[in-house]
């Protein structure tokens, strides 16, 4: 497998043109991505990392542990639109809300906001909401979402006017020229968490009816264990290679602890 060259993530179809908002994508950095949350009230001691191989134990040991979320980006092909089209064919619309649920989920309105929306999913879920710090923009906007259905929620993230400067200026810091709002990038943001109730491993993606439940994990099971890839970075990549006959080009990255 190999790491994507390209380092923004979103994809042209995740919404109309005619959509009344498009962000300028963001880029798909470690750095990048912290700053951002960093802004808006996650504790400082969480940060990105990359991950720059899911099967050399050498590589996946220099990440620090445990793994609270990881943000998957990949170029859109045939054979995952097919797939998303088939499973999502017999599911009804996500309608949950409350404390109850299982985990927090975010429709994606906005063109090109799927680095926003995983970065939702990724500190609205799993341990990493506890790092939220009490009172901060991101510990608000959370829990007011938490309490709105999923449409009412998409509506939440669009009238934010401090997620779109945050996102606004995160979009200036990468290390390439970023694309113009308006522009079609044909990669998409995927990210997986932990629940906090079940334990099991969610793929959480705006562009679906709703979160994925890809299976239970152990109490000892992080999103970067062997199980959790099993059941998710690995299933997705290997569905997408055995039908393209080569390798897949990705990137990926994992909120954790801090090296500090």
């Amino acid at each position: 497998m190999a790491t994507n060259s390209d380092p923004y993530g979103t994809v042209a179809a995740d919404v109309p043109k005619s959509n009344k908002k498009h962000f300028v994508p963001l880029e798909n950095n470690p750095e990048v991505m912290s700053t951002l949350l960093h802004k808006l009230g996650l504790s400082p001691t969480l940060q990105f990392h990359d991950v720059f191989s899911i099967s050399d134990p050498d590589l996946l040991a220099f990440v620090p542990r445990p793994a609270h979320a990881l943000l998957l980006v990949f170029p859109v092909s045939q054979t995952y639109e097919k797939f998303r089209h088939e499973e999502d064919q017999h599911k009804n619309d996500y309608a949950g809300s409350g404390e109850g649920e299982n985990v927090v989920w975010y429709k994606q309105t906005i063109g090109n906001a799927c680095g926003l929306i995983g970065l939702l999913h990724g500190v609205s879920n799993g341990a990493a909401r506890s790092q939220v710090q009490e009172g901060s923009e991101l510990d608000k906007f959370i829990r007011t979402a938490v309490e709105l259905k999923p449409a009412q929620r998409a509506e939440l993230v669009e009238e934010s006017q401090v997620l779109e400067r945050a996102h606004q200026e995160a979009a200036q810091l990468g290390d390439t020229s970023a694309p113009a709002a308006g522009d079609d990038v044909d990669l998409h943001y995927v990210c997986f968490v932990k629940d906090r109730k079940d334990g099991h491993l969610w793929e959480m993606d705006g562009r679906r009816k709703g979160p994925l439940d890809r299976g239970e994990l152990g109490l000892e099971d992080d999103v970067l264990s062997e199980k959790a890839l099993d059941l998710g970075v690995r299933a997705f990549l290997k569905r997408e290679e055995e039908a393209g006959g080569g390798e897949l080009r990705f990137s990926l990255i994992c909120l954790a602890e801090g090296f500090d």
